[in-house]
């Protein structure tokens, strides 16, 4: 069997003309939704695109292969995929769902409506569905339509709180200032442990001009959740309103510090840097954004008025000029211009600008005499902001607030993993071996093991072996040459069957892909020559229990697909778990210092029901590395689980300190209960 799944895999990707027949579909396509399960979108079509040269008419391939196109922002090839589905079965609401939001997605309004409507006639009470009809009708700015679908959803739906803030937003629009209030204070009454519905009323008592309640809302969004970057913006916005600008400027060096690439960060930041006399600061603020939007004549404006006011005469009259340049009627400009060519020396250059602004204001005043308005554009306002498109250059000392309608917020199940779906609390997942893994964060340790790193300096396998639980998916380049390391290492087994490095090789390839099943051959084989391989052990238990993950889903009725599972639901775990454990246990028999294998097998007794011999061996796995956050976290949730709160929340404030930020939005979810 193992054979023939590695002749499936290396004839069809290396010989396009291999019997269509011969090929094992329903492997294929079971493989290629596991590629998709973990991510690997690039992979995942490969797959989907063999099961459809065989099987045309089924309509599974090409849903899965959208959705793959999907994730990978290509709405238009996943658009036309899906009604190709919709063609061959026209019954399956996940069909439209996915279509309506591609559609959006591609600004087709209209049709985007017609799906999501067709997929209600088969799932009436999908709030999701509805939640995005509702917002393509908010997108088309049809207010009146949008409450009229919103008081239908409130008939089933009476406790959402993502659709009792679309009733505030919608109400607001309506001039219904009142309604808009109460829906608010209804959506945290329900869930006063969620940061987003204090930060949606934060954001209506703005708009109302209620400041001392939004900041208290937006202190309670930051202490739910400190690690969002938007929400300092956001409450940065409501200090300068308050004109608290030391505290405003606080709230953006906080969030500068956590999204250093926000230009709209750097921008208000410089304005009230210039404020309050920090000026070579805020030259470094307006330097960033032109850095990296060069196009910015706000910006630039700004820094010209700093380098004029900090001796950079030369500076300034660069910026200036640009500036002039791009607004050839801006007086201000011109007049800036010449006081700083006058320091200069440059006389001339000067009078040139003064004659400009002499004739502007002769100009202005003939306009004022035979009674022609003024052009609004030329005109200052009173208002302390301006919206991120408005780039009139009069408004460069306003502070800058994101455009309305800038989040989309369309729900949809399929992005991303599904256990990572409407679940807001869950463990920090295995540690595996792989050749990949995702761009650290800042200041997080690598996951180092002494034992692994001499194993790979000895260049038994053909790349380093990492140590991760953040894999990365794999580019097309990278799956290519997995398959063809495949098909070398299959050609190195016929010639050498006992030569257990080819197996080791090739089943990390098989895992790489997604082939669990022919990867856990390999792993086995290997170990039939030596019993005593520690890292094949742990291979074989991370392999087998993402292929455990797979098959738990694929047990579900055809009505709850693989990808629309709530992570949420509880089933008996499949007793196959017990032989990951065990795997495992044989890990730690052979190197009991490795603090890894531990915490997977800590991860394992969670998914068995066994809560108390996890904290054992998260406590085995800190005894190693102190410093194991991970360990700390999973530890914390599973003293939860045991009603032991208070122990639970000092293990997650120690992993909050370790760096995984997610553990403070939990302890507030948990220390009152």
């Amino acid at each position: 069997m193992k054979l023939l799944r590695v002749l499936v895999i290396l004839l069809v990707l290396g010989c396009p003309h291999f019997l269509k027949a011969q090929l094992n579909a329903d492997h294929v396509m079971l493989v290629g939704r596991n590629a998709l399960y973990f991510e690997d979108y690039v992979l995942s079509i490969k797959y989907f695109n063999m099961v459809i040269g065989v099987r045309p008419n089924y309509s599974e391939p090409y849903f899965y292969r959208a959705l793959a196109k999907y994730n990978l922002d290509d709405y238009k090839g996943a658009s036309d995929d899906l009604t190709l589905s919709i063609e061959r079965n026209p019954y399956v609401s996940r069909s439209y769902q996915l279509r309506g939001l591609c559609r959006v997605l591609m600004e087709q309004y209209d049709s985007a409506e017609c799906d999501f409507r067709n997929a209600i006639r088969y799932e009436p009470r999908n709030v999701g569905v509805w939640n995005n009809l509702i917002l393509s009708a908010m997108q088309r700015e049809q207010w009146e339509k949008a409450d009229a679908l919103l008081d239908t959803v409130a008939m089933f739906a009476p406790r959402n709180t993502d659709i009792l803030m679309k009733r505030m937003k919608v109400s607001l629009k309506l001039g219904d200032t009142i309604a808009a209030r109460k829906w608010a204070d209804e959506a945290v009454r329900i869930d006063q442990y969620s940061s987003d519905v204090y930060q949606a009323r934060a954001m209506l008592s703005a708009q109302l001009e209620e400041y001392p309640s939004a900041e208290e809302d937006m202190d309670r969004a930051i202490d739910l959740m400190p690690a969002r970057s938007n929400y300092y913006l956001n409450r940065a916005l409501v200090r300068y309103y308050r004109e608290n600008l030391r505290g405003a400027m606080e709230d953006y060096d906080i969030a500068l510090n956590a999204d250093p690439n926000n230009q709209m960060g750097h921008y208000n930041r410089g304005l009230l840097r210039a404020q309050v006399g920090d000026d070579n600061l805020a030259i470094e603020d307006f330097d960033f954004v032109l850095e990296h939007d060069g196009e910015n004549t706000l910006a630039r404006f700004n820094r010209a008025l700093l380098r004029d006011k900090t001796g950079d005469y030369r500076g300034a009259v660069s910026d200036y000029s640009i500036v002039i340049d791009e607004y050839p009627n801006f007086e201000y400009g011109y007049q800036c211009r010449a006081a700083a060519r006058r320091k200069i020396g440059d006389t001339k250059g000067a009078n040139e600008d003064e004659a400009w602004l002499l004739n502007r204001q002769t100009e202005h005043y003939r306009n004022a005499m035979n009674g022609k308005k003024a052009d609004p554009d030329t005109l200052q306002t009173d208002d302390k902001t301006r919206r991120a498109s408005d780039r009139n250059v009069r408004k460069y000392n306003k502070v800058v607030v994101a455009d309305e309608g800038g989040d989309r917020e369309y729900s949809t199940a399929y992005r991303g993993k599904v256990q990572n779906r409407n679940v807001d609390v869950r463990l920090e997942p295995l540690f595996v071996l792989s050749y990949y893994e995702k761009p650290r964060d800042v200041g997080k340790a690598l996951n180092y093991y002494k034992p692994l790193a001499d194993m790979n300096s000895c260049g038994l396998l053909p790349y380093p072996l990492l140590l991760t639980n953040s894999e990365r998916a794999l580019s097309e380049s990278e799956v290519q040459r997995h398959f063809d390391d495949i098909n070398l290492r299959s050609k190195y087994i016929v010639d050498d069957e006992s030569n257990m490095a080819h197996h080791i090789s090739r089943a990390l390839d098989f895992a790489l892909v997604q082939d669990f099943a022919s990867a856990l051959d390999d792993l086995t084989e290997a170990l039939a020559m030596d019993g005593e391989l520690w890292p094949v052990y742990f291979m074989r238990a991370t392999v087998r229990y993402k292929q455990l993950e797979i098959e738990e889903l694929n047990r579900l009725p055809s009505d709850d697909d693989v990808l629309l599972r709530s992570a949420n639901k509880q089933s008996l775990p499949n007793l196959d778990y017990h032989l990951v454990r065990n795997d495992l246990t044989q890990v730690i028999t052979l190197m009991p210092d490795f603090a890894h294998a531990y915490f997977n097998r800590g991860n394992v007794f969670v998914k068995l029901g066994d809560f108390k011999s996890a904290v054992v061996d998260y406590n085995d796995a800190i005894k190693i590395d102190n410093k194991f956050a991970e360990a700390y976290f999973n530890r914390g949730l599973t003293y939860i689980y045991l009603g032991k709160t208070a122990e639970g929340i000092a293990d997650l404030s120690k992993a909050g300190e370790l760096g995984l930020y997610s553990a403070y939005n939990i302890i507030k979810r948990f220390k009152d209960r």
